[in-house]
């Protein structure tokens, strides 16, 4: 399936404001059926989470589940972001190991080749990934180094799929918040196609910016955004409402940032609710999301900025011409790609 193939994308949230649901959120639900409710309750996208239950990456017949999937969410009209916080895809007894801190950090650098030519092949906006925590039998310099390498991996993997990544501070890893991602992108040569995912919860979570100024800050960088509420100090995600999080501010700081990627519900352990959270989410985003101001009717057009005429990167556009999706580099389709040896889950 190219670009030419896809129908126009659902009509953006409100404000022009994208608004999606993660996967995580749908753990009980087969991946169609998913996509199917989030397509019907109105959402113009999905975080969808590589997983055991849900594309996984590790399963026989890749190439034709991930084309299965892409004419479904092309048929539904949904965009897509991937997502690889997966917990216990590489390993049934550890949680997300091992990350690339560890001392084989193999299985997880594998997966993330995987998830680059998944996002190449469904034409994700962006595939995100975090650090991890770093083992106790890590130094810290080591396990930094460790995580440099490794992302330099990615990257390379990225840039010849034209895959656009964005990293994910995470409370409690190695790289938990902003200022922690710019050191990361210093080290990696401030890479083109390396972006920030931006998880708002996280913000109120534990920077010292108001949530809307974290917006404002990582603005030329933003790829990907995760919404939730959130407490200070508790890295627990809630239900809009149930934190400490002023939405309708957030909202209007990424609208006029003119962020126009996903901002997509991120609820990992809301399952057993799942379709009734979902619909609740999205009523309470457009109720929260700031009316855009109206130009007179006698107003010349708007120019369109230059970022609109040239996207940084076609992966990253709200056009309703998707990019059409590559295959892995020198292997065709997605069917070159080998099952690796290791451990199990993450």
């Amino acid at each position: 399936m190219t670009a030419a193939d896809r129908p126009a994308r659902r009509p953006a949230g409100t404000d022009g404001l994208r608004f999606g649901y993660g996967t995580n959120g749908f753990a009980n639900h087969r991946l169609d059926d998913a996509l199917a409710v989030l397509a019907d309750l109105g959402y113009a996208g999905v975080a969808l989470t590589l997983d055991h239950d849900h594309l996984d990456p590790f399963a026989p017949e890749l190439a034709r589940r991930v084309d299965a999937v892409a004419r479904r969410l092309a048929a539904l009209g949904l965009a897509v972001v991937v997502e690889t916080g997966a917990r216990y895809l590489l390993d049934p007894w550890h949680k997300h190991a091992p990350t690339l801190l560890h001392d084989d950090p193999a299985r997880r650098i594998e997966f993330l080749r995987r998830a680059v030519a998944i996002g190449a092949d469904l034409g994700a906006e962006a595939v995100s990934f975090w650090a991890g925590v770093r083992p106790d039998t890590v130094a810290p310099e080591m396990a930094w180094d460790r995580l440099v390498a490794g992302c330099a991996t990615v990257l390379e993997a990225a840039g010849t799929a034209g895959v656009t990544l964005g990293f994910e501070p995470e409370p409690g890893m190695l790289v938990e918040d902003i200022a922690g991602w710019r050191r990361l992108y210093a080290a990696l040569g401030s890479p083109a196609h390396l972006g920030i995912t931006l998880d708002i919860g996280h913000c109120r979570c534990l920077e010292p910016l108001p949530v809307p100024d974290c917006v404002r800050e990582v603005a030329p960088h933003l790829v990907n955004v995760q919404i939730d509420d959130m407490r200070r100090g508790v890295h627990e995600h809630l239900e809009f409402g149930l934190g400490e999080i002023d939405f309708p501010p957030v909202l209007a700081a990424l609208r006029e940032v003119g962020y126009r990627g996903l901002v997509a519900v991120e609820l990992p352990r809301h399952s057993h609710t799942a379709p009734t959270l979902a619909a609740r989410s999205l009523a309470f985003l457009r109720a929260a999301a700031p009316p855009m101001a109206v130009p007179p009717p006698d107003a010349p057009p708007m120019a369109v900025p230059p970022a609109e005429q040239t996207p940084a990167c076609a992966l990253c556009s709200a056009s309703t011409d998707a990019p059409t999706r590559r295959p892995l580099s020198g292997q065709g389709p997605l069917r070159g790609v080998k099952q690796s040896k290791g451990s199990a889950g993450q």
